[in-house]
């Protein structure tokens, strides 16, 4: 696996500040995202921590678990079947 959690929740706190939830929900889906090996069968691209950093960047803003819900939102209008690695808000 090409993507360090730590390293990733830290970069995802750096750049788009929220909560540390917020960043521990998305490297969980990120991880789980680069498991599959999904995103690499459809681009033909390694997910690393410095790579979801860039695709997180060009969303027009928000929190990472927002970022990361727009992001997955794209490739799953691209390709289908990503959102399954979309962050959900329970209520309690």
């Amino acid at each position: 696996m090409f993507i360090d959690p730590e390293r990733l929740e830290e970069r995802l706190r750096e750049e788009f500040g929220g909560t540390a939830s917020q960043s521990r929900v998305v490297v969980r889906q990120a991880v789980d995202l680069a498991d599959s090996g999904q995103y690499e069968a459809d681009m033909g691209t390694t997910l690393t921590t410095e790579f979801i950093i860039d695709e997180l960047s060009d969303a027009p803003e928000g929190t990472p678990a927002e970022r990361w819900n727009w992001w997955l939102g794209s490739l799953e209008l691209a390709y289908g079947d990503y959102e399954r690695f979309g962050i959900r808000k329970y209520r309690k």
